[in-house]
């Protein structure tokens, strides 16, 4: 417990949490230590990326670390253990949890259909009803064709075969008798469950429009900005810059919050945003809620600084709240445009 923690809680999809600090996906692909990561004081956690069936990912070495840069390039491959093993896992977390639960999911590497695996692993999370929302993820560098999606027509295609499928009713015998308590026992339930957006940092502003108009004309809840980059190679200083694929910490940063900018002044209000790319700090935190996001997440930062960081970045956060003169994180949000 931080004190004045009470200046950083903040409300999310309608929920009351405690803080806008949340952990990125890639840390916990498979959904084997979320419930334990509560404790680190995070006030949400993604899980993921989940594929349909499990795979191994890329060969290794597959993770650098650029230390003079502060910086991390993976091409893990979404490697994890499969949509059922994670949806078994979830199951043993409900209904005790200390924050908002997000599951990313992906699809195979070697599909014959990137929207059919996506839909497959929506479809079946709907029905287990464990997670508070679920990210789209169409931005990995690491899977071949994968930022296709960010093409306009393929995206719109795919987030509408997405709203079809939400509006399908699910029978209630399929969910787990936690969630019958909560909603009673209708035959059929329709769960809506939030879907978000996670957007390469690589795209061009004529994207940013084009991305924008289809989060609000098909009613998508929220985007995440943003995954790793592919370029952004020129000034770093280490000897791994050049390992393919994507470039995730502190050089990412001013990259990721000027899109969060662009984004906001697009989506005004229509759409959540969440903040990702070099999150390490109080401060480079509140840049980017500043920027527009109502939650930030961070993965590069903690495997740097451990732990403890979400600790830190509570502490700097309520000291920069007083500095400015507002008394909840709330008040920040957009701030800065």
């Amino acid at each position: 417990k931080v004190e004045n923690e009470e200046m950083l809680e903040t409300t999310f999809l309608k929920r009351k949490i405690k803080n806008p600090i949340g952990l990125a996906a890639g840390f916990d692909k498979s959904a084997e230590v979320y419930r334990s990561l509560w404790k680190f004081g995070f006030g949400l956690i993604e899980v993921g990326t989940v594929t349909p069936r499990k795979q191994f990912g890329n060969l290794k070495p597959r993770i650098f670390r650029l230390k003079e840069d502060e910086a991390l390039i993976n091409r893990l491959g979404f490697n994890n253990d499969g949509l059922a093993a994670v949806i078994k896992r979830l199951s043993h977390g409900w209904p005790d949890l200390r924050g908002i639960l997000g599951v990313n999911i992906g699809p195979n590497y070697d599909s014959s259909s990137y929207e059919h695996d996506f839909l497959k692993c929506l479809h079946n999370l709907m029905h287990s009803a464990l997670a508070h929302y679920i990210t789209i993820n169409i931005s990995s560098p690491n899977t071949e064709n994968l930022r296709d999606f960010h093409d306009e027509s393929k995206l719109e295609s795919l987030m509408k075969d997405i709203n079809k499928l939400k509006k399908e009713p699910i029978p209630t015998a399929d969910m787990p008798i936690f969630v019958k308590k909560k909603i009673g026992m209708p035959e059929k339930q329709i769960i809506d469950i939030p879907v978000f957006l996670k957007i390469s940092p690589d795209i061009e502003d004529s994207s940013v429009e084009k991305i924008s108009e289809i989060i609000i004309n098909q009613k998508i809840n929220g985007v995440i900005l943003t995954n790793t980059s592919n370029v952004n190679r020129s000034l770093l200083k280490s000897s791994n810059k050049h390992q393919v694929g994507g470039l995730s910490g502190k050089p990412i940063r001013e990259l990721s919050t000027g899109l969060i900018k662009k984004f906001y002044k697009k989506l005004k209000g229509k759409a959540y945003i969440i903040g990702a790319g070099g999150v390490d700090s109080g401060k480079s935190a509140f840049e980017k809620i500043a920027a527009g996001a109502n939650t930030v997440q961070l993965y590069t930062g903690m495997i740097y600084k451990g732990p403890g960081i979400v600790k830190e970045i509570k502490k700097e956060l309520i000291q920069i709240l007083k500095a400015e003169g507002m008394k909840n994180i709330q008040e920040a949000v957009g701030k800065g445009i």
